[in-house]
């Protein structure tokens, strides 16, 4: 599955572009590769997709702050293959132009094309709204992805009446106000001339349409209300407090338009043994006075079940032992972290008489005597070797 390229790369902008910036280079390119311009081009199509999702994130401030700190990960777009049911989805024709045709004006070089950011007689696609969860996630879920089916309660749009809020989705009549373009134009005279402005058709609300007999099942508002069966891919990676997205997966708007998106935002649960520290996971091992000094061997936990480890004769507490590749993986797919086993030496509270005599016994025997070597690290030393 192909990577998707950096959404700036696409634009052709750098990453500190301002958006005026970024709007001009998409507007460029979506003239240059708009497909009626290129019949001839099977991939114009393809490029002018790429062109506006690239848009889409750029120009929204908050999917653009997400992108910059989490990648492709953070806006759910993490590969060329995505559908739209994934992260973020793919765009349709209808979807780009219901967005961002405006930003075209009356100066498209396509006419009318553009005006599939607008419906019929030039009203204005609406847009519903966004829906956010909060999505619970243990330690092995988030170190290597998930997919998850949730419900999530949302508007969709009434089958029976295809989102138009009228009778068997046909008992409709034109706006006399505004002649079905959903908007009105207002003359005024003012001391430099004419002054022609545009609003939204207070009659129809922008419709167009007027319903003259509404939808039994919704009646008239064009959606319904249902639970919804969703499925997520979560990336491994992901952190708490992180917000992913998934287009198309929110509100449908009144009487047809375009679904908003679905916020899913994460929430780490805690673990009992494992402690998350960046993309490396840390376990507390604790060991007797005596397999400290014999050595040993033993099972620990790790995200992935359990694992054994050596542990050798004279083994120091505050040690840190290390498991290469029993991490998180990274986000944005450099590989993963790994277990950090810190070893603490438990120091028996309670002896008997015989454990106290033996140990008494031993108190002055030159190998119980501590004997540091100059090239024995302390336990501070040892941590900036394993995160710095």
């Amino acid at each position: 599955m192909a990577q998707k390229r950096d959404y700036y790369e696409v634009l052709g902008v750098d990453r500190k572009a301002p958006a005026e910036e970024i709007k001009k280079a998409y507007r460029k390119l979506a003239i240059k590769f708009h497909p009626d311009k290129n019949p001839d081009d099977p991939t114009s199509e393809d490029k002018f997709k790429e062109a506006a999702e690239a848009y889409s994130i750029l120009s929204d401030e908050d999917k653009r702050r997400r992108y910059d700190q989490y990648g492709h990960a953070g806006v759910g777009n993490g590969s060329a293959g995505a559908g739209a049911g994934g992260f973020g989805g793919g765009f349709s024709m209808e979807d780009i132009f219901s967005q961002f045709g405006d930003i075209f004006g009356d100066s498209s070089p396509f006419g009318d094309v553009f005006g599939g950011a607008r419906a019929s007689g030039g009203r204005r696609m609406r847009k519903g709204s966004d829906l956010r969860i909060k999505l619970k996630l243990d330690l092995n879920e988030i170190a290597n992805g998930v997919e998850k089916k949730i419900k999530v309660k949302r508007h969709v749009a009434c089958t029976t009446c295809t989102g138009s809020g009228a009778k068997n989705g046909t008992a409709l009549s034109t706006c006399t106000s505004c002649n079905g373009s959903g908007q009105v134009r207002k003359v005024v005279n003012t001391m430099l001339g004419q002054m022609v402005s545009s609003s939204t058709c207070p009659t129809c609300n922008g419709d167009g349409k007027i319903v003259t007999e509404r939808c039994d099942v919704c009646a008239g508002e064009g959606r319904l209300m249902q639970d919804d069966l969703i499925t997520l891919n979560i990336p491994g990676g992901v952190g708490e407090g992180m917000q992913l997205s998934m287009s198309g997966k929110g509100n449908v708007p009144q009487r047809g338009g375009v679904a908003g998106d679905l916020l899913i935002v994460i929430e780490e649960e805690e673990d009992d043994l494992l402690k998350r520290d960046g993309n490396n996971v840390v376990f507390d091992m604790h060991l007797s006075f005596i397999d400290a000094a014999l050595g040993t061997s033993m099972e620990i936990p790790t995200i992935d079940g359990k694992a054994r480890i050596t542990v050798e004769p004279g083994t120091q507490a505050g040690k840190i032992l290390r498991l290469k590749g029993k991490g998180i993986k990274d986000l944005n797919g450099y590989g993963r972290g790994d277990q950090l086993v810190h070893v603490n030496v438990w120091t028996p509270q309670q002896l008997s008489s015989d454990e106290r005599a033996t140990l008494e016994s031993l108190r002055h025997s030159p190998n119980f005597q501590p004997k540091p070597g100059k090239n024995e690290k302390g336990f501070f030393d040892k941590m900036k070797d394993f995160f710095h």
